[in-house]
């Protein structure tokens, strides 16, 4: 999707401008979540050689046992550990390459609160659905990549080839959900993020109509930024509820 306004044509003297003006120009969010990621997993390669183990690892894993102690801080710091460079190295090229696009589409705070919402649904589902240990932001990249199918299905008349986009995304999602069928991926927690923001980005996504105004037409978001609150919200407390009813039947 072209990003920059349209100006008029100069072999057309009938043609009309069109400015976009999206919420955010740089991806600060995911900039800073690249960055948080990188300098954590660092801090578990020096507790490494420090203390002879991962103590990140042991403090902020998703362990199920643990969370039903009441470390419920695990249904979110996993999010910014890893098991392995590689791990680290996957998730950050395709939180690069999905999340810094689509903050731009949904504005600094919007895309905040679905990075979170997602990796902690991805998290509350694993845990309810898997007794394994695990960690990694793949839980909140899976959220990203429906909030992006979403985005563009809802905004589809601004796209040329916007089945064929949602075609590609759908691929790309199922390759991942098989390759996740393998022992040490937990896929769980991969459809629990997918889940989590496609919850949050049906509703609370930005969708983009066109408004004339004097110096031309504009693109805006009709939906606010008080709707995405409320949404949000809403998610949160849905999934929080199977936290407490997977709690209290133990």
């Amino acid at each position: 999707m072209n990003t920059s306004p349209v100006e008029p044509s100069t072999e057309s003297p009938g043609a009309v401008r069109i400015y976009w003006h999206l919420p955010a120009r740089r991806p600060y969010v995911t900039y800073v979540m690249l960055a948080s990621c990188i300098l954590i997993y660092l801090g578990q390669m020096l507790s490494q050689s420090l203390f002879g183990g991962d103590l990140l690892i042991a403090l902020g894993a998703k362990v199920n046992g643990a969370i039903l102690q009441g470390q419920y801080w695990r249904l979110f710091t996993p999010m910014w550990l890893h098991g392995s460079l590689l791990h680290l190295a996957f998730n950050m090229y395709a939180l690069y390459v999905i999340g810094a696009g689509l903050e731009r589409y949904y504005g600094h705070g919007r895309y905040l609160a679905l990075y979170l919402l997602s990796g902690y649904a991805g998290n509350v589902v694993s845990f309810l659905m898997s007794p394994e240990p695990s960690v990694g932001s793949s839980t909140a990249i899976f959220g990203l990549l429906a909030a992006e199918a979403v985005f563009i299905y809802q905004n589809r008349h601004l796209f040329q080839n916007a089945r064929g986009m949602l075609v590609n995304i759908g691929g790309i999602l199922l390759v991942n959900l098989i390759l996740g069928l393998s022992p040490q991926i937990d896929n769980w927690g991969h459809l629990g993020g997918l889940i989590g923001g496609l919850a949050f980005a049906w509703s609370a996504g930005p969708v983009w109509e066109t408004t004339y105004q004097m110096d031309g037409y504009h693109l805006t978001n009709r939906r606010r930024g008080s709707q995405a609150l409320w949404v949000g919200l809403g998610v949160a407390l849905v999934f929080t509820l199977l936290v407490i009813l997977r709690v209290g039947w133990m």
